[in-house]
């Protein structure tokens, strides 16, 4: 059936798969239409993990079955279409001309770079486009601007006792319960040798998903990663069947070991959910607020609870907020001054350090690591190697199944990497394999040893950290959360400093070469 002019053209992301979305709030069934477009754009802008592209397509295909079955006028473009442009803009072009709407409504992206292709629609598709607010956050942009404005720092905490008075959330007469409004320090516990650990459920692909599986087998099959085993959520009944799981048998023991690692044991006792709300199948206040519910019925300590709910409420609506803020000029920071190439061995997992090597292999199989692996493991040593700012964002966007430029950028660039120079974190987050060691069963394993720093079997870690001290001492020494960092280093002597120096370089020297030494 042909549409009437002056119908609108509804637009949604694949990461917006949300009933609720802005965009489709006063959408007329009977009338408008729902463009959502698999584009060759989006799959290649990195090389993605064949996982990634895999849940969001399967995810935007079951999303647009069920609007039909609502009765909803879709227009679907799939990625083999031989009609489909590639690009986000070229179909939105090619749907106004074919069904002639009045306007085209479209929800903002989450990146920046899509904001800009989505301002360029209303030139190429000659009539206008509304751009609505992102609702399914709950800081907007403009309400983290104007929190930000006028304060010297922007630290975390202190926005998120702004979003637990505004929410609500494990409150109580205006304070927070328990008298505390962080419990992080009880959420760092090593995993306790024999502890049952629940398994998460796993979804089995049905026959939407195994036809994008063959797809995606077909057309990326060059990519970084494997589609064996893909077992994502794609609609929101699986991502609340994933939640409603996390709560019951996983939930308890998350604080308690939310920064421990153990070899074979991906998920420990996190929640796996980020997929979900990041495409927009599941709601973030209302999946606090199941969360708090536990808590209140006895079923959940508050270290626990507090704990998932900061990583949603908190660093979620934080780095977003953050990175809108900040950007374009975000992205180009590199404050710590680090040119180095990206090592092999981030793609190939054969770096001989155990936890380098557990970390690349996990991610490779399941598109997925913890946030203390990607933090305290593969970006801490980018961090303390002087790694290239650009190469690493790259590496976490591509290999994630739930990295999006405005969460994986700014965990990334601010808080693994300090590029940013201190606007998220007062301190680098740097650390020698002795932090490894303590939080993980990686260096019972590796043939490194993570006591020594200089001898021939000694743990790459160690030196790169007291390297990385020395070498961004006139900035750093003066933080009073690093000062007993440099007392400890002063007391080595200028020799064993020298020596361990000298085995960072020529580390360094080996697997992450200068990039200017390389190019030439």
């Amino acid at each position: 059936m042909s549409l009437r002019r002056g119908r609108t053209l509804r637009v949604v992301l694949g990461d917006q798969l949300t009933r609720g979305l802005a965009s489709l709030a006063d959408l007329d069934p009977a009338a408008d239409t729902v463009l959502l477009a698999e584009v060759m754009g989006e799959c290649t802008y990195v090389p993605h993990h064949p996982k990634k592209i895999a849940l969001v397509l399967s995810a935007m295909r079951h999303f647009a079955a069920a609007l039909e079955a609502e009765g909803v006028r879709v227009r679907y473009i799939r990625l083999d279409d031989p009609a489909n442009t590639g690009t986000l803009a070229g179909e939105v072009a090619r749907a106004a001309e074919a069904l002639a709407p009045a306007a085209i409504v479209v929800t903002e992206p989450g990146e920046w770079r899509v904001l800009e292709d989505m301002r360029s629609w209303e030139r190429l598709a000659g009539i206008p486009v509304e751009i609505r607010e992102d609702r399914r956050f709950l800081c907007s942009r403009a309400e983290f601007a104007a929190w930000a404005q006028g304060r010297k720092t922007l630290r975390m905490e202190f926005f998120y006792r702004e979003m637990r008075r505004r929410t609500g959330l494990l409150m109580e007469g205006g304070e927070p319960v328990g008298g505390a409004w962080n419990f992080d320090a009880e959420n760092r516990k090593p995993l306790p040798r024999g502890l049952t650990i629940p398994k998460p459920p796993r979804f089995a692909p049905d026959a939407v998903t195994a036809e994008v599986l063959d797809l995606v087998a077909r057309l990326f099959p060059a990519n970084f990663g494997t589609l064996e085993g893909f077992s994502f959520p794609v609609t929101s009944a699986e991502a609340e069947a994933a939640l409603g799981a996390f709560l019951r048998d996983r939930l308890p023991s998350f604080g308690d070991y939310q920064d421990a690692m153990a070899t074979g044991e991906p998920v420990l006792f996190h929640s796996l959910i980020s997929t979900s709300l990041n495409l927009g199948l599941l709601d973030p206040l209302k999946v606090c607020r199941r969360a708090e519910a536990e808590w209140r019925a006895g079923r959940a300590p508050l270290n626990a609870v507090e704990g998932f709910i900061r990583q949603i409420i908190g660093w979620r609506e934080y780095v977003r907020g953050l990175y809108w803020l900040k950007m374009p000029g975000y992205a180009a920071l590199n404050a710590l001054g680090a040119d180095r190439a990206l090592p092999e061995f981030y793609w190939t997992g054969d770096s001989g350090m155990a936890c380098i090597d557990a970390v690349v292999r996990q991610t490779r199989d399941e598109a997925y690591a913890h946030h203390i692996q990607r933090l305290m493991v593969t970006g801490n040593f980018a961090l303390i190697a002087g790694i290239d700012p650009g190469a690493v964002n790259e590496w976490y966007l591509s290999v994630y199944a739930d990295a999006f430029e405005w969460v994986e950028l700014p965990n990334t660039h601010g808080m693994a990497l300090h590029a940013d120079g201190g606007i998220m974190a007062s301190k680098p987050y740097a650390a020698s394999g002795k932090y490894i060691d303590r939080m993980s069963d990686y260096c019972r394993t590796c043939r490194h040893d993570v006591k020594e720093t200089t001898g021939p079997n000694a743990c790459p870690f160690n030196a790169l950290y007291w390297d990385f001290l020395a070498r961004h001492r006139q900035r750093f020494e003066a933080n009073p959360r690093m000062a007993q960092m440099y007392r400890t280093m002063d007391r080595m002597g200028p020799a064993k400093l020298v020596a361990i120096r000298a085995r960072a370089a020529a580390f360094l020297d080996r697997v992450a070469p200068r990039l200017k030494d390389r190019a030439a």
